[in-house]
């Protein structure tokens, strides 16, 4: 089993920046990867960004650029570094961890809202 726990999302500006965190607890050496998803009102959850175990980072092409993966070993965290966000920007992110062996999980989400 593992439990995921984002936080940091909140009420931004346009053109500002927020850094969003996932952590991980549990069974936390069967992690494989964490991606990063986000669901605007009315929409489909779509993928945001990916980082493996190994480090290998990807991104979606509507935030490459302007969000950056990051993480902490000892802390069991993933960051999300938003910057030069945009209203479209706006949604509820959930962070997904992939276990190696095919399971996943999903956090509560963290909510995130950008003003023009």
């Amino acid at each position: 089993q593992v439990q995921l726990v984002e936080s940091g999302g909140g009420l931004v500006q346009a053109g500002g920046s927020l850094r969003l965190s996932c952590v991980a607890s549990g069974s936390t050496f069967s992690i494989a990867a964490i991606a990063w998803y986000r669901q605007a009102p009315g929409n489909e959850r779509e993928w945001v960004a990916r980082i493996t175990a190994g480090g290998l980072r990807t991104y979606s092409d509507s935030v490459k650029g302007r969000f950056t993966l990051s993480r902490d070993n000892a802390k069991n965290t993933v960051y999300l570094q938003m910057n030069s966000l945009i209203p479209e920007d706006t949604a509820v992110y959930y962070c997904r961890g992939f276990q190696s062996w095919g399971g996943d999980y999903w956090g509560q989400g963290t909510t995130v809202t950008v003003s023009s």
